[in-house]
């Protein structure tokens, strides 16, 4: 995966593959990408809270080798972040799918992405070891810093892909590519990425596939597989955020002090079980409230996949600005 500057990705895009353009989520991705804030926190900001609550915990890990997995030019090895067989696949699915990875697979990439590097010593040796121990390092490194993150990191992801669908449906793919990220060109069907440095292009064929991530500060894409771009998602400032204190007493006394606290929760999309966690209550608790709330239209509900996603209607918006301007 190319975090570096460099090069210029173009990827052709036929009729066949602009009409089988599809969106995934991938947990494994994210696990990958997030190593970047923690290899340079001082770039990613708007995860300073994160950083900060699972840096302490990082001890019981192999931090030598997953530190080694991001080169001096920000690069991964691009068979630890696999394209995703289906929207959301598990985390389980897709580190099988990594320790299937033909060993000289996992050679060709660290090499690749140690490009006129030294190669550090804990990537070398037999690569079907290493590449059982990056797994093992991985999914360890999933449970102790995103896993316990996940429902709410996977509400932002979602909201994401339904608002890229949607600029998909009303202006075509051209729309859909403006919005991904400035380094992004869409021009007589090719889709350019990177634009300075040397030239790599990914022919027609196979489709698309595009992947938000939370931690990414600009489009990559893999390079030798079926085309993919992974761009930076929005809503990415919303993530971390504490929640929002009680509501002033006019809205509380007009709906109720826990659907005033959930309107307020709802800065970016979310799903019920993410909502129970931060505000700390049940879930069923919350679906009662969300249910009344969207009775009301000040909620609105889509459906992402197995997910529900809610988010606050115009209305609502008005109603939440309102109370936090009012003196």
């Amino acid at each position: 995966m190319r975090e570096g500057l460099g090069t210029v990705i173009e990827i052709e895009l036929g009729v066949d593959d602009l009409a089988s353009v599809r969106f995934a989520v991938s947990p494994l991705q994210e696990t990958c990408h997030s190593l970047w804030a923690l290899r340079d926190p001082g770039d990613f900001p708007l995860h300073m809270r994160w950083i900060r609550l699972v840096r302490d915990r990082l001890a019981v890990l192999d931090g030598e080798l997953l530190d080694a997995l991001v080169s001096e030019r920000r690069w991964l090895p691009d068979f630890i972040t696999p394209r995703p067989r289906t929207r959301v696949p598990d985390m389980a699915e897709e580190l099988d799918i990594l320790r299937r990875t033909d060993p000289a697979t996992v050679r060709r990439d660290i090499e690749t992405a140690y490009r006129d590097q030294r190669v550090p010593p804990v990537l070398r040796g037999d690569p079907a070891v290493l590449r059982d121990r990056i797994a093992d390092a991985l999914e360890a490194y999933w449970h102790l810093a995103l896993e316990p993150h996940w429902p709410r990191m996977r509400g932002v992801l979602e909201a994401d892909i339904l608002y890229r669908a949607q600029l998909l449906a009303d202006g075509g793919a051209a729309a859909l590519f403006a919005g991904l990220h400035p380094n992004v060109h869409w021009e007589s069907g090719v889709l350019r990425l990177h634009p300075m440095g040397t030239r790599s292009r990914v022919p027609a064929g196979g489709g698309l596939t595009l992947c938000p991530t939370l931690f990414g500060r600009k489009a990559t894409a893999p390079i030798g597989e079926v085309p993919r771009v992974d761009y930076p998602a929005r809503g990415v400032a919303t993530l971390w955020e504490a929640v929002a204190a009680p509501p002033a007493d006019a809205l509380a006394t007009l709906i109720g002090r826990p659907k005033a606290a959930l309107l307020a929760a709802l800065d970016a999309p979310d799903t019920t079980t993410s909502l129970a966690r931060v505000l700390g209550v049940t879930p069923s608790a919350v679906s009662q409230h969300l249910a009344v709330l969207t009775a009301c239209g000040l909620v609105t509900r889509a459906r992402a996949g197995r997910a529900v996603l809610y988010a606050r209607s115009e209305l609502g918006d008005r109603l939440a600005t309102r109370h936090r301007t009012a003196p």
